[in-house]
């Protein structure tokens, strides 16, 4: 059974990830923070600090190989096609781009930006579903978590 204020210094971690929205990197310094100072007290704290840890890592991992596979395909949708010597020092670069060409792109932007916001919106409540286990005295494994930290 864990120790209450062990139990509070584990949601404490879960719910520091929030700092994201109004600090830069704060959902990997604070808990990083909390963790540090109290992974050596308790292995509940340290496990569940390690998780956090490691699920926003992987959230970051996962996020960078969207947007890395995002913009080369919406580079090669918007270029693809053009007759760049046709064009007249862009006077006339309206007239390449079509409907097809412009849907295309609409397309692959909706598609990143509808799977960033999933990723976002799955993260949220899964930290809140994680407090809630660790408020219980539970550990928690994070779903699609890459182990960074073992």
């Amino acid at each position: 059974m864990e120790t209450t204020a062990n139990r509070n210094t584990a949601i404490l971690m879960q719910l520091s990830a929030y700092t994201q929205y109004f600090i830069p990197l704060g959902n990997f310094i604070f808990p990083v923070i909390i963790w540090s100072i109290k992974k050596q007290e308790s292995k509940f704290v340290d496990y569940n600090g390690k998780q956090i840890i490691n699920f926003q890592l992987s959230l970051l991992v996962y996020s960078l190989l969207l947007i890395i596979i995002a913009i080369p395909l919406l580079l090669y949708t918007v270029f693809s096609g053009i007759d760049f010597n046709s064009i007249d020092a862009f006077n006339n670069m309206e007239s390449q781009f079509t409907t097809g060409r412009i849907s295309g792109i609409a397309a692959i932007a909706i598609i990143a930006a509808i799977l960033l916001v999933t990723i976002k919106v799955v993260e949220f409540f899964l930290i809140i579903y994680a407090s809630v286990k660790n408020s219980n005295g539970e550990n928690y494994n994070y779903p699609f978590t890459i182990k960074f930290i073992k």
